[in-house]
């Protein structure tokens, strides 16, 4: 049985694409007003890994020569005040999470844990898991399996009563890495490299995890 289930954050139980969008937009604004936005497609396809490669690609994608360490505070500060302003539970989320009251969930994220925790509190759904962590509150950033691992031990489940839930190969590297079973979402952010990634399960709509799992 899947005892412990494992969540990634963006991409796979919220769509934050809009704020991060605004946020790197304004992010460059500052750092160099007058620089284009970029579009929210383009900035789809940067989330996923970490605000620092969020910030990296954008301003790579831009022609900006700003350290991306320099630029990475700007856009935290730019992101913290619009949390919430579109950013929404993808459908069936709500009700999944209901019908997996049974068993544990987790999050596990490399947004910044505080971001993590004030989104889904926002959203009515952060007492519904019994962990939800982010960059700071793990060793290393996934694929590195640690964050899962010591999940899976606070938690008290072996890698056989665990499955991880993603969007991206990120997420399913994990997964194999800690070598617990793995379902991937195609309606996240990153479904391309979701499909070379092979996830155990993939799903296409969230309402059909719960049957899944």
């Amino acid at each position: 049985m899947n005892r412990l289930v494992v969540f990634d954050l963006d991409g796979t139980l919220i769509d934050s694409a809009g704020d991060l969008a605004q946020a790197m937009n304004a992010t460059l604004a500052r750092l160099a007003p007058g620089t284009p936005p970029l579009p929210l497609t383009t900035v789809r396809r940067f989330i996923g890994n970490g605000a620092g490669v969020l910030v990296a690609r954008s301003l790579q994608a831009v022609g900006l020569e700003v350290r991306p360490e320099d630029a990475l505070p700007v856009f935290l500060d730019c992101y913290r005040s619009r949390l919430l302003d579109t950013t929404r539970l993808y459908p069936g989320v709500s009700e999944t999470l209901d019908q997996l009251a049974g068993r544990t969930l987790a999050v596990l994220s490399n947004k910044p844990g505080d971001m993590s925790r004030t989104i889904l509190q926002g959203l009515g759904v952060a007492g519904r898991f019994a962990r939800i962590w982010g960059a700071g509150d793990v060793p290393a950033r996934k694929p590195d399996p640690a964050g899962l691992q010591r999940l899976m031990a606070e938690l008290d489940a072996s890698a056989t009563e665990t499955v991880l839930v993603g969007d991206s190969a990120v997420d399913i590297q994990t997964g194999r890495a800690a070598g617990v079973r793995t379902v991937g979402v195609s309606y996240g952010l990153d479904p391309e490299s979701l499909q070379h990634a092979a996830p155990d399960v993939v799903v296409d709509d969230a309402r059909d995890l719960a049957r899944v799992l």
